[in-house]
């Protein structure tokens, strides 16, 4: 995808100040810490596509409305998912300015899982 300047800008930005992880370590994350929560941040149009069988949905778009709602404890670890770790990179930023200490963007996004050959659903 051909991304424009001003975007890349801010996700290399985001990337200085957010941790993120591969895809093998999210399946250790996920084996040593059942409580995990993995966080798809794509458009609604993309979830209803498929996404991460373990997955709980919470597009960008609304992530900083709801995230308190849907993830109360700012200490739970979490690790969001996008098309390709951009716009997770952004979401992360976002959810660490609101205080929570344990976000995590995967490389690669949701095009990584599935050469992976993640377990998807729809």
């Amino acid at each position: 995808m051909n991304h424009s300047p001003g975007f890349l800008k801010l996700v290399h930005e985001a990337r200085s100040r957010v941790q993120e992880i591969t895809i093998e370590q999210l399946r250790g994350k996920l084996a040593d810490n059942p409580k995990l929560v993995l966080l798809d941040v794509r458009e609604e149009s993309e979830w209803a596509a498929g996404h991460a069988v373990q997955a709980r949905h919470l597009g960008k778009g609304i992530l900083e409305r709801d995230l308190e709602k849907t993830v109360a404890d700012s200490s739970t670890e979490i690790v969001m998912y996008c098309g390709g770790g951009y716009r997770s990179a952004l979401s992360c930023d976002a959810a660490k300015k609101m205080g929570y200490k344990n976000v995590l963007s995967l490389i690669g996004g949701h095009r990584a899982l599935a050469e992976a050959n993640w377990s998807m659903t729809k």
